[in-house]
């Protein structure tokens, strides 16, 4: 009988950890599924070798940001300058880092900012309901009824007429983009957090006597992660390329502060744009591979978190 029992205790002390073993967590589990999407992978290494490269290359690079030269105006691509000179003798590879910098900051901010306000707004009006839900609805309805680009082209404007610095020109930026990126993840975490109240482990929390605030912060906003990573992705591309449209258009970053968008308003003539490619091209290209990479990746990680993709399931 004691033998018996014993080697029961064994047997199921053996079994657990096994069960732990073959049991993967969900997080675990996306992981494997982005693993084996080869171009959401490259899509990641690209992202993190061009953001290491605009972090350390600079400091690597023997010209200086503002380090102008008059007898090298508008060069050609060399052994001296590998990407040429612009129309004061400074050097675009230099430059071309120093502007990834400030663009992918903006799209970082820009998320974090428009990410933060949209979630918990969102979280409060499907949480919440009644009066909060419709008052906060409302306000994200007016907001997404505006048209963007227009709107940020009058903000731009004025901005330039109230004459700010270049620095603080990119927290404007910033800003403007957030203020207006807010109201879709608002109503993409509101119908979230609708659907997952009613389920049943959310009526198992309100029978246990759970008090709201854990209700909330425990069980009912972890479940919603997953919808903002793929919108935070979402987010930076978004916020990259409408800073782009701005600063070429002289009404976002402006000089001396580099940006990729403003590195391609330097080819604003015709001469410029046939006979001098090195000027936009360069930026160019690295809008569109970060923009694209950071597309391709949000499609990746959206299917690796959507239970609905696994390959038992579809």
């Amino acid at each position: 009988m004691l033998s018996t029992l014993f080697s029961t205790r064994r047997l199921r002390k053996a079994i657990i950890p096994t069960m732990a073993n073959v049991t993967p967590s969900p997080w675990h589990l996306a992981w494997r599924a982005l693993r084996h999407n080869p171009l959401a992978m490259l899509s990641l290494a690209l992202l993190i070798i061009m953001a290491l490269w605009c972090v350390v290359g600079p400091y690597w690079s023997p010209w200086q940001n503002d380090a102008t030269d008059a007898l090298m105006v508008n060069k050609a691509p060399g052994a001296a300058h590998w990407l040429g000179t612009d129309f004061l003798g400074r050097d675009v590879y230099t430059r071309l880092l120093l502007a990834g910098r400030i663009s992918l900051m903006i799209g970082l901010m820009t998320m974090l900012l428009s990410v933060a306000l949209g979630y918990l707004l969102g979280a409060l009006a499907g949480y919440r309901g009644g009066i909060t839900d419709k008052l906060l609805m409302r306000l994200a309805d007016l907001v997404m009824t505006i048209p963007s680009l227009p709107l940020l082209i009058v903000a731009g404007a004025m901005l330039s007429e109230l004459d700010f610095s270049a620095e603080s020109r990119v927290y404007m930026v910033v800003i403007m983009l957030s203020l207006l990126e807010w109201p879709k993840l608002a109503r993409l975490v509101r119908g979230q957090i609708l659907s997952l109240r009613e389920r049943d482990f959310m009526l198992a929390t309100q029978v246990l006597g759970l008090s709201s605030r854990r209700r909330l912060f425990r069980h009912l906003l972890p479940n919603t992660v997953p919808l903002l990573i793929v919108m935070a992705t979402m987010a930076v591309a978004n916020a990259i390329l409408t800073e782009s449209a701005l600063s070429y258009l002289g009404l976002g970053v402006v000089p001396p502060t580099p940006s990729w968008g403003n590195m391609m308003d330097a080819a604003n003539s015709l001469i410029d744009f046939q006979r001098r490619p090195w000027l936009w091209m360069p930026p160019g290209i690295a809008i569109f591979l970060t923009v694209n990479a950071i597309n391709v990746l949000g499609d990746g990680l959206r299917d690796a978190l959507d239970p609905k993709m696994k390959p038992g399931l579809k």
